[in-house]
């Protein structure tokens, strides 16, 4: 089964079906490292975050490359994420902006809602606002209609190509389809081959959204779900990864990108940069597919729920689940 090797977006934005993660990796020699690999090695669509705290490292990068004459603006699909604590109609912009300075962009090419829930926001003291014991404060219920508004605007005013949603479940995209005047034109959750999601991902297909998978290897919440039971990690990935000459990690980036869903898995190790992109040269067949599907096991392999903000599963917006 042929694969793609980008997803069409609005506008005419081609948006690279395997991108460079850099989750967890705000080291100024490890980011500038470990990009410099990745964009060495052909990736084209890097995804980043205000909360990862290494836009500015990244923009000094990318900053190199143009001036270098290698790569130009055009070349290059970035994505961000409007942090929890931007999740207000009165702070879309205001990250927005601080994003692009920090990436030293004039627009990202997707702007994406970390999460469905607003985090308090100091705006004097540039931070998130904390209670006496030093937790994380939260707004009320998301009013989803109204910051999509402000997201929207950012299209507008030209500083972002498109806009989509960050772990969202079907009812919070439904909310915002409901008001929506540009429809999200994607939507970023963590799935793997132990975490199909397959009824969030048909939601998505059938309504036009692109999907991108973050923590796409995710082997180790198989192995900390495996291990709580006693089980055997499976060994079918293995299997499948010998039948093609490829290693398990390019089995099960395959297998997501032959269900149309992009994955932008993060590493720093210059091998498995080059290895992780090298899954356009092989097909999965039927046969491979259906073993793998195999391998959902649905919740209990979740590796990132969000629960280290104590307190947040109260919000009425937390639901993991999609």
């Amino acid at each position: 089964m042929a694969a793609k090797i980008f997803f069409n977006l609005p506008g005419g934005l081609k948006m690279p079906a395997l991108g460079f993660g850099t989750f967890d990796s705000n080291d100024e020699t490890e980011v500038t490292v470990s990009l410099n690999t990745a964009l060495e090695a052909g990736y084209r669509h890097i995804d980043t975050a205000y909360v990862y705290q290494n836009e500015k490292i990244i923009g000094n990068v990318l900053k190199q490359w143009f001036a270098s004459g290698k790569l130009k603006r055009e070349d290059i699909f970035i994505t961000t994420k409007l942090p929890p604590q931007g999740v207000h109609p009165d702070r879309v912009e205001l990250f927005m902006k601080k994003s692009l300075e920090n990436l030293q962009l004039d627009y990202v090419d997707l702007y994406l809602i970390h999460l469905p829930i607003g985090f308090k926001y100091d705006e004097s003291a540039g931070r998130v606002k904390v209670n006496e014991k030093g937790e994380i404060q939260f707004e009320g219920k998301t009013d989803h209609a109204a910051v999509w508004r402000k997201m929207e605007e950012q299209v507008d005013a030209g500083r972002a190509k498109t806009i989509g949603l960050s772990n969202y479940n079907i009812s919070q995209i439904e909310t915002v389809l409901k008001t929506a005047r540009i429809k999200p034109a994607n939507l970023q959750v963590e799935n793997h081959v132990y975490l199909q999601q397959t009824a969030l991902v048909d939601f998505c297909h059938k309504n036009g959204i692109t999907v991108v998978a973050f923590s796409p290897l995710a082997a180790p919440g198989h192995n900390k779900f495996a291990e709580k039971f006693g089980q055997a990690a499976k060994e079918l990935p293995d299997i499948i990864a010998k039948k093609h000459s490829k290693s398990p990690a390019q089995v099960v980036l395959r297998f997501l990108i032959q269900r149309e869903i992009a994955a932008i898995p993060k590493s720093i190790t210059p091998k498995r940069i080059q290895e992780n992109i090298n899954v356009f040269d092989f097909s999965l067949d039927d046969n491979d597919m259906k073993e793998l599907k195999k391998l959902d096991v649905g919740e209990k392999a979740r590796v990132v729920d969000f629960s280290l903000h104590k307190g947040i599963e109260k919000h009425p917006d937390y639901k993991v689940k999609g």
